[in-house]
């Protein structure tokens, strides 16, 4: 059994602090505490702060010249290439009742951003419809959005726009990637983490009746659930997110659990000390399905409150910003040509930095626009913002816009 896979002792209060995003700001604050130290594989330099916040309001502007940003989310992708396909979506919902509109859009949105994870840089998804290309993020977006509007994910051949339990525990290999166009010459990475990941949700769908109904289970059902758990129309953030770490919680890989509790995206790291003090949680799939239910609960009548209390997320476009840009640099150079597990020390210091400097780049971007953060929350320096500077940056230091660090992915954290 690996570190990763070890099952702490520990209480409520334990699962608890291990879910929180105040805790993924502590342990990495730590981690940016012991870089400063000079005790992690990374060298830190403040000077050049200024430089890339400006950059980030550079690519902000660019891309939303009026800075009328929405969160980041997973609907941004949607729309890849000028292509307007929410609006399909919203034509074929169109007879529907609002709350079945609503949970049709929760159902798509959450299985789209399991898919999400690093594709690699050889995959390519063609659109029938417009005869365009897509790779990377977009291209999952892409491609997930066409077999969703498919009925793909529908048990049910009369309502093909859901995605049911029943139909997710049945999904073959060859009919995932045969969806996803998956080919020797079209390969993409972590095929079969995406599928047992889509499996364990059809798992996980059936176990838990509170949240996702004791009939025709669905994702879209929590739509009940948080009206229910909200009558004064207000809902939290980090609500949305402990309800979904209940509910999703264990169809993540196993990696560590306290008393069986399987915790996600959480990662041992030994300089921090022992037992639950040694582990470094991110919750970044876990978070980005947060920032993403945010516009569909919003429609159907929901106030989403405390959205600052969500950290930005530890992933290789943000990651690759702060890297890239010489904010961070590795002492040894020769960590770059080397493939890393999402489990070593190198990767998750890299992923501590990135969350602590995303806060910072935040203040800063809000700052200078002369913008409140109630105003201009972290969610929308993300989207305008921090994760397309990443990938403007790849673009420039490497011709297949690949991230700045090598790796070794299952399809379930990057």
């Amino acid at each position: 059994m690996s570190d990763n896979m070890i099952d702490y002792s520990g209480d409520i209060n334990d699962i608890e602090y291990i879910f929180s995003p105040a805790t993924i700001r502590k342990k990495s604050l730590e981690i940016y505490n012991l870089t400063i130290a000079d005790k992690t594989q990374f060298q830190i330099h403040l000077d050049k702060i200024d430089e890339v916040s400006k950059f980030v309001i550079d690519v902000t502007l660019s891309n939303y010249p009026k800075l009328n940003i929405p969160f980041h989310s997973r609907w941004n992708h949607f729309n890849v290439g000028n292509i307007d396909r929410v609006s399909e979506l919203i034509l074929q919902l169109e007879k529907q009742t609002p709350s079945q509109q609503t949970k049709a859009k929760l159902d798509l949105v959450v299985v789209s951003v399991l898919l999400d994870a690093g594709a690699g840089m050889r995959w390519r998804y063609l659109e029938q419809k417009s005869g365009k290309e897509y790779s990377r993020s977009e291209g999952l977006a892409v491609a997930s959005f066409r077999l969703f509007l498919a009925g793909f994910f529908s048990a049910d051949k009369k309502s093909p726009l859901r995605v049911d339990a029943e139909r997710l525990l049945c999904i073959s290999e060859k009919e995932l990637a045969d969806g996803l166009q998956v080919t020797e010459k079209n390969p993409i990475i972590g095929l079969q983490g995406r599928l047992k990941l889509l499996h364990n949700l059809g798992h996980a769908l059936h176990n838990d009746v509170d949240l996702f109904g004791t009939e025709s289970q669905r994702i879209g059902n929590m739509l009940d659930y948080f009206q229910e758990k909200s009558p004064s129309g207000k809902i939290s953030a980090t609500f949305i997110l402990r309800t979904l770490q209940q509910g999703l919680g264990s169809i993540w890989p196993g990696r560590a659990t306290i008393n069986q509790v399987n915790i996600g995206d959480v990662w041992n790291y030994k300089a921090l000390g022992e037992g639950i003090q040694a582990l470094v949680p991110f919750h970044k799939l876990s978070q980005w399905l947060s920032y993403s239910l945010f516009e569909p609960l919003t429609e159907a009548g929901l106030s989403i409150t405390q959205i600052d209390s969500l950290t930005g997320l530890a992933e290789y476009r943000n990651g690759g910003l702060i890297l890239d840009s010489g904010l961070i640099t590795l002492k040894n150079k020769e960590e770059l040509e080397k493939v890393h597990l999402p489990s070593s020390d190198l990767i998750i210091e890299w992923r501590a930095l990135t969350i602590t400097f995303l806060d910072e780049i935040g203040k800063k971007v809000t700052e200078i626009l002369g913008k409140k953060p109630s105003e201009f929350p972290l969610a929308r320096v993300l989207e305008g913002g921090t994760w397309w500077a990443g990938r403007k940056m790849a673009e420039q230091m490497r011709k297949d816009k690949s991230p700045p660090l090598k790796i070794n992915s299952d399809g379930t954290v990057f």
